[in-house]
């Protein structure tokens, strides 16, 4: 682990950086950090999203966009639905392997955030892949990370794994945004509100943590088909009961920001 005090990469075009992560995969983190980037820029704010899983990367397809692209006739970061998009996906073929060591993990996502020009942005929502390993460690440790958001689902063994993802974060001082439950609940056709998976996991991990609970975001088949569509639900379907609940986590995430931008210290003033 490299040292509390190494330098951070400098992103002086963009305001705030979000990172998106869970303690295990099949919670539905890339779907969150999909839909809350576009609901960001729905609210007005110019938004990038970068996908930081290397391995197994998903942002291609949730947003349809047919890889690897050219370079020479595309140039990198895409726009897709008035978002910026990175991923290794769009320069490597999908039926190839990244077998890479750290090193080069590290170096990839270095490469993402300083050698592309994303412009003047108001939030790059960052989706790390799931665990705590190299990607996690490298972006936490060395990006500008203003705050991480923790997705979830109600089932104890996610909250299990989401509690490792809060202790990596406390152990690289990166501000915990909040708990995000997903796959909360779901709405039949009859009105009523299923508890499918159980209820308030994570509004009770967040309070065990001493962290802000966030939101829930309901269950719908939807999500499913307009990822693998190529359009999230948010741009898709955004008056859906989904949709609205990600319009309800971006005021709950922006209220968590200015939070933590009025706890900062004022600059000493020189005499």
């Amino acid at each position: 682990m490299q040292p509390q005090g190494a330098p951070k990469i400098e992103l002086p075009n963009v305001r705030q950086v979000i990172a998106v992560a869970s303690g295990k995969g099949g919670v539905g983190k890339s779907t969150v950090a999909a839909n809350l980037a576009l609901a960001l820029a729905r609210n007005g704010a110019n938004v990038g999203l970068m996908d930081a899983d290397i391995y197994g990367p998903s942002v291609p397809i949730m947003f349809g966009v047919p890889c690897p692209i050219d370079q020479n006739t595309t140039p990198l970061p895409l726009e897709r639905f008035g978002i910026r998009l990175m991923s290794m996906g769009f320069v490597v073929p999908p039926e190839k392997a990244v077998i890479w060591r750290g090193p080069m993990v590290d170096r990839a996502l270095r490469q993402f955030l300083t050698q592309l020009p994303w412009g003047a942005l108001d939030y790059l929502v960052i989706d790390l892949p799931p665990g705590t390993g190299d990607a996690q460690l490298t972006l936490s440790q060395h990006a500008p990370l203003t705050g991480a958001v923790i997705v979830t689902t109600p089932q104890d063994v996610s909250l299990v794994d989401a509690r490792k993802g809060l202790a990596m974060f406390e152990e690289v001082r990166v501000p915990v945004l909040g708990i995000v439950e997903n796959m909360s609940y779901f709405v039949g056709d009859d009105g009523k509100r299923y508890e499918i998976f159980g209820h308030g996991g994570g509004k009770k991990l967040a309070e065990m943590a001493g962290v802000p609970f966030l939101g829930e975001i309901p269950i719908d088949p939807r999500v499913a088909a307009c990822g693998d569509e190529g359009e999230p639900m948010v741009s898709k379907h955004p008056e859906s009961p989904v949709a609205r609940a990600y319009a309800a986590l971006v005021g709950t995430v922006r209220a968590e920001l200015d939070r933590l931008d009025s706890e900062k210290p004022l600059p000493e003033v020189q005499l």
